[in-house]
């Protein structure tokens, strides 16, 4: 499974973005898909992700209410709308495709495809 990831930018505090990760050699039906970040410095961590088995749409507590994840499984395409962005939302991002269980979506050791990651730069 290969995933490539897209949309990152500069963008002014308040504005929006939204992430691309076309999935190749897989399906997004098969597998989790989801977004995590890297802030320099910083330990990657947990954004969003689609849980393949239930349909349903996680988030790390930060993000809620301003970014949105979505799957187009006929592009195998899965996306992250990012609105009213946060210079604290400066990293790169990268989406990342497994089979985790339920309590492990957000562990980055549960996704063992990854993609190469895209920059996101939000300025004050």
């Amino acid at each position: 499974v290969q995933l490539q990831a897209s949309g990152g930018g500069l963008v002014q505090a308040g504005g929006s973005l939204r992430l691309s990760c076309a999935v190749s050699g897989g399906s997004t039906r098969s597998y989790t898909v989801g977004w995590f970040r890297q802030a320099p410095g910083k330990e990657r961590e947990f954004v969003a992700t689609f849980n393949r088995n239930n349909n349903n749409a996680y988030y790390t507590d930060s993000v809620k209410g301003r970014f949105t994840i979505s799957r187009d499984n006929r592009e195998n395409t899965v996306y992250l709308q990012m609105n009213s962005l946060k210079p604290e939302d400066t990293a790169v991002y990268y989406c990342a495709a497994g089979r985790p269980i339920l309590s492990s979506l957000s562990r980055v050791n549960a996704y063992n495809h990854w993609g190469q990651g895209t920059l996101v730069t939000v300025s004050s």
